[in-house]
Parts: C-alpha cells; sequence; structure tokens
C-alpha cells in the first residue's frame, strides 16, 4: 500500500512555537529542616512539548500561521544553566538562542515555553520547574502537590526583542491563587507520590495529573499572550 503524502507546513508564519519544559521531572520531598530536603530530576518522555504546541493552535483556532519550531538538543543549555552569574551574558538569554536557531525561519513572533524555579508561596521552599513535592513531619502527617512552573516569552521575529505582557490575564491568575479550597489539579494523594522518584516516569497518573494541570496553566494564560496589539 502506497504511504500518504505528509501534510507541510506552507505559507507565512505568524507565530513560531518553541517548547523546552519535557525532560525533566523534578520529585521534591520537605522535611523539617533543610537536612531532609530531597531533590531527584528524572527523564519523561511525556509529550509535554507536544502538548504546549497542541494548546497555542487551539488558542489560535488551529491558525495555519502558527508553526512548531525545531531546534537542535542543548539548545537552551546556556539559558538553564547560564555560565555567567554575575554579569549577565546577552548570548544565554532567550533572545539570542532563539535568534542563533531561526535564521531561516521568518515568523512574525516566536513564543517561547520555558520552565522556571519559583517559590512554594507562604515558604521558602523553592519548586523546580515541572514535578511534584511531598511534604511534612515524619511519615505520618505528609501531604503531597503537583506543580508547573511554566515561563511564556513572546520575542519580535524581526528584531529579536522581547515583547512584554506585564499585566497579561492578570485578573485570572490571582484569582486562582486566592481560591478558598485547594486547588484539586495540584492535589496528589501520598501514595501516588513517586518512591522511589526514579518510578515517577512510568507513572501513568502522574502523566496524566501533569498534562491536566499543564493544560489548565496554558489555557488560562494564552490568550492573554496571543493577542494582537
Amino acid at each position: 500500500m502506497a504511504k500518504q503524502p505528509v501534510a507541510v507546513e506552507s505559507g507565512p508564519c505568524k507565530l513560531g512555537v518553541i517548547s523546552v519544559i519535557g525532560e525533566r521531572y523534578s520529585v521534591q520531598k520537605f522535611g523539617l529542616t533543610i537536612f531532609e530536603n530531597e531533590e531527584t530530576e528524572v527523564p519523561i518522555d511525556w509529550g509535554l512539548d507536544d502538548l504546549v504546541v497542541a494548546r497555542v493552535k487551539a488558542a489560535t483556532g488551529g491558525d495555519p500561521g502558527v508553526r512548531r519550531i525545531a531546534f537542535p538538543k542543548g539548545a537552551f543549555e546556556p539559558f538553564y544553566n547560564p555560565k555567567s552569574r554575575f554579569i549577565p551574558d546577552p548570548n544565554e538569554r532567550l533572545p539570542a538562542i532563539v535568534r542563533g536557531i531561526t535564521p531561516n525561519v521568518s515568523c512574525d513572533r516566536y513564543l517561547v515555553a520555558t520552565t522556571y524555579k519559583g517559590e512554594l508561596p507562604g515558604s521558602r521552599m523553592m519548586l523546580n520547574g515541572i514535578g511534584t513535592f511531598n511534604q511534612g513531619l515524619g511519615n505520618l502527617i505528609r501531604h503531597s502537590h503537583l506543580f508547573a512552573n511554566i515561563s511564556i516569552n513572546l520575542i519580535d521575529g524581526r528584531s529579536y526583542e522581547e515583547i512584554k505582557r506585564p499585566f497579561v490575564n492578570f485578573g485570572a491568575n490571582f484569582a486562582a491563587s486566592m481560591r478558598l479550597t485547594e486547588d484539586p489539579l495540584n492535589k496528589l494523594d501520598n501514595d501516588q507520590f513517586p518512591n522511589p522518584p526514579a518510578t515517577a516516569s512510568s507513572s501513568a497518573i502522574l502523566r496524566e495529573k501533569t498534562r491536566a494541570l499543564i493544560t489548565d496553566r496554558l489555557d488560562r494564560g494564552l490568550p492573554g499572550y496571543l493577542k494582537q496589539d
């Protein structure tokens, strides 16, 4: 049987989507003191970058001008692990990296999804990227949650300058943070917390719950980033 031709994207590129969120899953455990804290990064293959692209396309109504941009493995290593600690190196910032991987692409704009380290509200605990954490005292009084620290950046396709969206979807995100009841998307049963951490990559429950959490975050945030000036 003859192979069906593969659809090729053609026409002008309005928005190039670059997602760099989906290779590592952070499994963190917090105790009463800093000496009880543990963190493990587990390699995963859950299609999270595919999910970002799919949600962007959904938010744009399937606009054919939205393209996924491929990039070499390790291209964003300078961004995640910069060598310049005291004097920022422009080459380690997103605009320079995006310029370097898109010399022949010519999109009007680029949307870049990355992860970041964020502080757990009401504590000094840092949550790294996308993952799950377990917190408590001893083995009895403990609770588990998921987290998804995802940052969206827009970059102009001609000047490669960042397009600022300082108050994007502020109202929706603020309302979500002030919920009186716990967000069910963040909640994880203690027996679903990966122990040992390496088992996270094979957990169907973690995969589906994490994808649902990321979908929620993206669907709330993307419309503000994708609005036309």
